[in-house]
C-alpha cells in the first residue's frame, strides 16, 4: 500500500500548507505519541530543528501533540539530522524527530522520524502513523503548541562522538567548510578546529531564510572559489541538515558521492574491512550512480548492488547483505560501522582519514574514475501517473532504449519528496544522452507537466 504523507525522506511540504499545516502537524505529534506509548512505559522523544524560520513553530506543535498523548520531549534546538539519529539510538529515547527539509529552500520544511534503533521508521510503522494521523484529522484534533527549552548538552554529546572516531590531528591542513547556513553552522567548524585544522567557515550565518541559498552541497562554486583563493587542502560543502557532503580538492575539482564511495571503499578494502554478502566486498549505491563507479569498483573485485534513490533504501540493502559502506552520488554516504544514516561531518572525517593515510588528495585518489556522460532533467508535474499510461512518454522511452541498447542506462522516475519527474540517461555517446533526455522530458512536460526546469548534468551538484 502506497504511503500518502511519508516519502523517501519523511514528510515534506511547504511550511503552513498541508501536510505542514497546524492541524496535521499536531496530528503527527499525537499519532507518534500513541505509537511511542505502545513501545515504552514512560516514553521520551528527542526533537531537533534546522535553521528554517518555520522550524520553531512546527517543533512546538509537534511537542504539543506528543504531550497530549502523554509523551515527554527533550529539545535539542538546532542540530543536524544525523545528530538526532545518533542521540536517539544511544540514549533512552523511544524516537527521534528532526524538523528539516534537508537541501530544499527555506519555504519548505519536513518531519523525519527515527526509531530507537537510530534507523528511519520502517514502512509498516509509517503506514500505522498515517492511518492514525488521518483518523485524528477526520475526528478533529485539539492540542495546542507548547514552549520548548533547549538542552544544549545534546549536541555536545554528538560532537564528542564524532571526534572519538578520528584519532588523528589535522594541524597541517587548511580546510574550507560551507555549512549552507544550516544546522551544522556551529558544530562543523568547531569539530575541525578541535582536531587542529586551520578552518575557514563560509555560509554560517543563518537568518531563517538563507538555508541552502546559493550555498552548500547543491551550489559548490562559492566553496570552490574559496578553496582556490585560500590555497586550502580541501573544501567540504554540507546541505541544510548536514546529512550529505560534497568535496572540492585543492586543485578545484568537485568530488561527489560516487568519488567518495570509490576512495573510501579502496581504503576499507586495503584494511580488510569492506564486508559484503558471503564475505565478498560490496558497496551499495543507487540507480543514479555513474557506470564509471561500478566499473572502477569491479576492477578491485568490489560488487556494487544498486537500489532505488533514497538513502533509506541504500541502508536497507546494506543491512540485508551485511555491507558497511553505501551511499548516493548526491553526497549521502553511510558508514554503517559508525552510523545509521548519512552524515556529512562523519563523511568528512572519513575522507580526511583516507587522505592522511595515502598522502594524496581525493582527486588523485580517484583519477581513474571514468565518468560516462550523464544527463538529469527535472520536469515539474501536476500529478504522478505511471509512465506506461502516457503514450507519448512510453514511445519516447522505447526510442531511447532502442538507440542506447546495452551501451548505457535510462532511468525515468518520480521524486520521492517533490512533484518532479526525473529523467536520467547515461551512455558513452554524449549526443544520444542529450537527444533522448530532452525527448523524454519534453513528452512528460506535454503530458502532465507544470513548469520545465533547466537540464543539468547529474554529476554536478
Amino acid at each position: 500500500m502506497a504511503r500518502e504523507l511519508f516519502g523517501t525522506d519523511g514528510l515534506r511540504g511547504v511550511a503552513g500548507e498541508y501536510p505542514l499545516d497546524p492541524p496535521t502537524i499536531c496530528a503527527v505529534g499525537v499519532a507518534l505519541g500513541r505509537l511511542a506509548r505502545r513501545l515504552a512505559a514512560d516514553p521520551e522523544v528527542i526533537l531537533g530543528i534546522d535553521t528554517r524560520e518555520s522550524g520553531p513553530a512546527i517543533a512546538r506543535r509537534l511537542a504539543g501533540g506528543l504531550a497530549a498523548s502523554g509523551v515527554r520531549t527533550r529539545f535539542a534546538g538546532v542540530i543536524t539530522t544525523p545528530g538526532v539519529a545518533y542521540l536517539t539510538r544511544t540514549d533512552d529515547f523511544v524516537a527521534g524527530v528532526i524538523v528539516s527539509a534537508s537541501h530544499n529552500p527555506f519555504q519548505d520544511n519536513g518531519i523525519k522520524i527515527f526509531g530507537h534503533s537510530g534507523y528511519k521508521l520502517p514502512d509498516g510503522q509509517e503506514h500505522e502513523l498515517e492511518a492514525g494521523i488521518f483518523e485524528l484529522l477526520r475526528r478533529g484534533v485539539e492540542a495546542g503548541p507548547v514552549e520548548l527549552t533547549e538542552d544544549s548538552g545534546l549536541d555536545r554529546r554528538y560532537l564528542e562522538f564524532l571526534a572519538s572516531t578520528f584519532p588523528h590531528r589535522l594541524d597541517r591542513l587548511r580546510i574550507v567548510i560551507d555549512c549552507a547556513n544550516g544546522a551544522a553552522g556551529k558544530l562543523g567548524p568547531e569539530l575541525l578546529e578541535r582536531l587542529g585544522a586551520h578552518t575557514l567557515a563560509i555560509h554560517c550565518s543563518p537568518d531563517g531564510r538563507n538555508i541552502n541559498l546559493n550555498s552548500g552541497a547543491l551550489h559548490v562554486e562559492p566553496l570552490r572559489q574559496a578553496v582556490l583563493d585560500a590555497g586550502a587542502d580541501l573544501g567540504v560543502a554540507l546541505d541544510g541538515d548536514a546529512d550529505r557532503a560534497i568535496f572540492v580538492s585543492k586543485r578545484g575539482a568537485v568530488v561527489d558521492g560516487d568519488a567518495v564511495l570509490l576512495m573510501t571503499a579502496r581504503h576499507l578494502l586495503q584494511r580488510g574491512e569492506l564486508s559484503g554478502p558471503g564475505g565478498k566486498p560490496a558497496v551499495v549505491s543507487t540507480v543514479m550512480s555513474n557506470l564509471g563507479l561500478e566499473r572502477a569498483l569491479a576492477k578491485d573485485g568490489i560488487h556494487m548492488p544498486r537500489t532505488p534513490v533514497g538513502d533509506k533504501y541504500v541502508l536497507e540493502e546494506m543491512r540485508r547483505i551485511g555491507a558497511v559502506l553505501g551511499g548516493e552520488q548526491s553526497g549521502h554516504v553511510i558508514f554503517h560501522n559508525y552510523a545509521t544514516t548519512g552524515d556529512g561531518l562523519l563523511t568528512t572525517l572519513r575522507v580526511l582519514e583516507v587522505m592522511l593515510a595515502a598522502g594524496r588528495g581525493p582527486d588523485e585518489l580517484t583519477s581513474d574514475l571514468e565518468r560516462y556522460p550523464q544527463r538529469l532533467v527535472n520536469v515539474r508535474v501536476r500529478e504522478r501517473r505511471p509512465f506506461e499510461d502516457l503514450p507519448e512518454v512510453a514511445r519516447a522511452m522505447r526510442a531511447a532504449e532502442d538507440a542506447i541498447g546495452d551501451r548505457g542506462r535510462i532511468l525515468v522516475r518520480y521524486s520521492g519528496t517533490e512533484l518532479l519527474a526525473r529523467v536520467m540517461i547515461e551512455s558513452a555517446d554524449g549526443s544520444l544522452v542529450e537527444e533522448h533526455s530532452q525527448s523524454i522530458a519534453g513528452a512528460i512536460e506535454r503530458a502532465i507537466g507544470a513548469t520545465r526546469e533547466a537540464a543539468c548534468p547529474s554529476t554536478s551538484v
